[in-house]
């Protein structure tokens, strides 16, 4: 067993190596970027919406208000007749970057700390590299991948867009497990 205080340099640096690896996908290589279309008639949709007050949060419509909504005639022909609409309304302003990065580190960190925290219980001090970097990589896999494939699988998001959003999760995995690899405890 190894003391999970003694791996709080790789659990720092892999979270440092997925932050700067995604800064790099996200804006130098850009790959997202055509991940979300632009709606027609952009700008009388957004005045209506400011007309609404509608507050940010996300929504749904046709809301389905319950369990017997989809029994309800009215809400079953919206739905027939379409479109149906899942999204999330944010509140206007500055884009604020630093607070989103910031979350984002720390997830980061959290993620490579349960990482740490299964390897500290499963390996003993002088483990393979190997060894770690497939217990790192598969534990920080599943906590920077896996919660995607529920967006396609529910709210229809592109499968394009998910499996693009799980290859970043696998890259910033196998940074941290690298990483980890490299310095675990010997």
């Amino acid at each position: 067993m190894v003391w999970l205080s003694s791996l709080w340099l790789p659990i720092v640096l892999s979270a440092i190596a997925a932050h700067i690896a995604s800064s790099i996908l996200h804006m130098l290589i850009g790959h997202h970027a055509g991940d979300r279309g632009r709606l027609p008639q952009e700008d009388a949709l957004l005045e209506a919406l400011r007309a609404q007050h509608a507050a940010p949060d996300d929504y749904m419509a046709p809301h389905l208000y319950g369990a017997g909504a989809l029994k309800d005639p009215e809400i079953a022909a919206k739905r027939r007749e379409g479109p149906i609409v899942v999204m999330t309304l944010m509140p206007g302003g500055q884009l604020r970057m630093a607070r989103s990065l910031t979350q984002w580190f720390i997830y980061l960190l959290v993620v490579f700390g349960l990482a740490a925290y299964v390897a500290s219980r499963t390996l003993p001090s002088g483990a393979a590299y190997l060894a770690v970097f497939r217990v790192v990589g598969t534990v920080a896999f599943m906590g920077l991948a896996l919660g995607y494939p529920p967006s396609s699988i529910w709210w229809q998001q592109r499968w394009s867009t998910t499996l693009k959003y799980m290859i970043d999760g696998l890259i910033y995995a196998l940074l941290g497990a690298g990483l980890f690899g490299w310095l675990w405890p010997r």
